[in-house]
């Protein structure tokens, strides 16, 4: 498999990760009015402003003298540089070049091109008479428009259809390689990718084919297998579905965030068309930025399992840096958009939205289903982490919140603003940290992942060393793990590699060359959970001697005895697992 590298990008792709509002407004003092940005014509004088950005539309012009354009044309007559030459000063402001015309371009559009057919050969063979990838959409419930809206195709369950397509139309093994329309057998046998499997094709926000998705029919795993990162697909800058749904988003001005392929699908088809997806749970920057573009109120309806709800806790603080107003769809009835707005229907579906949980809400509600607050541990745990929450919000919300925390636990305002005031004497070291690069998989994680990748049957204990897992970098890698295991197979590294991120390809590459195990398997495994087990154990002392502390004015003893107690016997078990 290719690794991609970014050798630069075109200048098509340039405009789509460049904002214009960001780019002017870092020269020109501009102010929201209604659907534009206002301020004055940094290219004549004038007192009054008449020079409009419109972000929607990524375009500029002034009323006084009649200049126009779009982000390149403004830097060219801002700076008074020739096209290729402002072209080049934007792609460095996000850290990338420009590719020049010549035969990096021809290769491009050559694989586009490719990837264009690739997606038509799938359609039609959608079409031509009955299929299993035919009857597992009706099934689904998915009409033909719908279908036809999206391009969703068929590939076969035979191994080389594709691949014999597009081989007679003159493109080569490594060509297909490239974009992983086929996949290289290590006795050097060339088959399709995608095999048996309903294919979505991936678009950009101009309508090119740059990747595909592939649901498997059956059991078959992984069940969404996707393009891999190739020259021409970059997961972290494309949304699914927004080649169709950016008019909607823009007209509605509000973007419903989701999983998966099929709730993109099936809310389209219901009605709910101002709907996209990130390719993948995780969503980055990029694609937060993107969205801004159309519309700054998103609203997230991830699925309402545990990963879901993850997914969500992250993509909620990536939207909110990129200046979104966010909202949380709580799915009440089935696990996933998808299902939901089939068993319920279109306004049911946007009930929820219009119920959607402000940022903080969210973030309170799920603070307190990992505490008890009938205990005074559980209300102390949930205190410090409500305060971690309310710093994160402007002074009126933390204001008003701090109010409703205090009636709502029975806590007081004082304890609030004290823990408060408190976590502000850190908030320089704080600062510090967070100008570290992300936390990186820890050295106990890429052991226990190594283990793991060794001995795949480590895998049925999970519960034994999940707490082990610490960054969210791991737990991605684990959870990627866990969805290509079959039981009584090792782990197939190449299907692991297949549905990980760019970033998680290198640390599974990393822990794989440098994590090396010794024979013995289970004394490396064994001495994990005991480090894992002690360090809980220590932090339940800690929180101990806290709790004994606070509790010494409360008028309940046999409390008291009952914490002094277990901190004795941690204490003790401690003592014997240093011996």
């Amino acid at each position: 498999m290719s690794e991609y590298k970014d050798n630069g990008i075109t200048i098509e792709e340039l405009k789509d990760r460049i904002d214009i509002v960001d780019v002017i407004g870092s020269v020109v003092n501009l102010k929201k009015t209604g659907a534009n940005h206002k301020g004055l014509c940094p290219f004549h004088s004038e007192k009054t402003p008449s020079f409009i950005v419109n972000e929607q539309r990524q375009t500029y012009h002034c009323f006084g003298c009649g200049e126009g354009g779009d982000v390149i044309s403004f830097v060219e007559k801002y700076y008074n540089l020739d096209f290729l030459d402002a072209a080049d000063k934007l792609a460095e402001s996000i850290g990338t070049k420009i590719k020049r015309a010549g035969r990096r371009n021809e290769v491009s559009d050559r694989l586009l091109e490719m990837n264009r057919k690739a997606a038509i050969f799938f359609y039609k063979a959608m079409r031509s008479g009955p299929n299993e990838g035919l009857s597992y959409m009706a099934g689904r419930g998915l009409d033909a428009q719908t279908m036809r809206d999206f391009g969703i195709g068929w590939a076969d369950g035979e191994w080389t259809s594709l691949h014999d397509h597009l081989a007679a139309q003159g493109y080569s093994d490594n060509e297909m390689l490239e974009v992983g329309l086929v996949s290289k057998a290590e006795s050097g046998r060339i088959y399709d990718r995608f095999r048996a499997r309903v294919i979505f094709p991936i678009m950009n926000s101009s309508g090119k084919v740059i990747g595909f998705g592939g649901r498997a029919i059956g059991d078959a795993m992984p069940k969404y297998l996707n393009s891999q990162e190739s020259s021409v697909f970059k997961k972290k800058y494309n949304l699914y579905g927004i080649n169709v749904t950016r008019q909607y988003i823009q007209k509605e001005n509000m973007a419903i965030l989701v999983e998966g392929y099929m709730d993109v699908i099936s809310l389209y088809q219901a009605g709910i068309k101002n709907v996209s997806a990130s390719l993948g749970t995780a969503l980055t920057e990029n694609q937060a930025n993107m969205l801004r573009r159309y519309t700054k109120n998103v609203v997230l309806s991830y699925d309402a399992d545990e990963a879901g709800q993850n997914a969500t806790a992250r993509g909620m603080d990536i939207l909110k840096d990129a200046g979104c107003d966010v909202g949380i769809v709580i799915v009440s009835d089935g696990k996933d958009p998808d299902e939901f707005v089939k068993k319920r229907g279109k306004e049911a579906y946007l009930d929820l939205v219009r119920g959607a949980l402000s940022f903080a809400d969210y973030k309170f509600m799920r603070a307190k289903e990992n505490f008890d607050l009938e205990t005074t541990a559980g209300r102390l745990g949930f205190l410090r982490r409500a305060v971690q929450i309310l710093r994160e919000l402007s002074p009126v919300e933390a204001d008003m919140y701090i109010r409703k925390l205090a009636r709502e636990n029975d806590i007081s305002e004082g304890a609030i603003r004290a823990e408060m005031e408190k976590a502000g004497q850190t908030e320089k070291s704080d600062r510090k940290k967070s100008e570290t690069p992300p936390q990186e998989v820890t050295a106990d994680e890429k052991k226990l992942l190594r283990v793991l990748f060794t001995k795949a049957d480590y895998l049925e204990r999970e519960k034994e060393y999940l707490e082990v897992f610490e960054t969210d970098a791991a737990r991605g890698i684990f959870n990627a793990v866990k969805e290509v295991y079959e039981p009584d197979h090792e782990i197939d590294i190449g299907k692991l590699m297949d549905i990980l991120e760019e970033e998680e390809q290198i640390t599974v590459r990393r822990i794989l060359d440098d994590e090396m195990l010794g024979g013995d398997v289970q004394a490396m495994y064994d001495s994990l959970i005991k480090g894992t087990q002690t360090k809980k154990i220590k932090e339940r002392e800690d929180e101990l001697i806290t709790l004994i502390s606070m509790a010494e004015n409360v008028e309940d003893p046999e409390k008291i005895r009952e914490m002094m107690q277990e901190l004795r016997e941690i204490q003790r078990e401690l003592s014997v697992r240093r011996k």
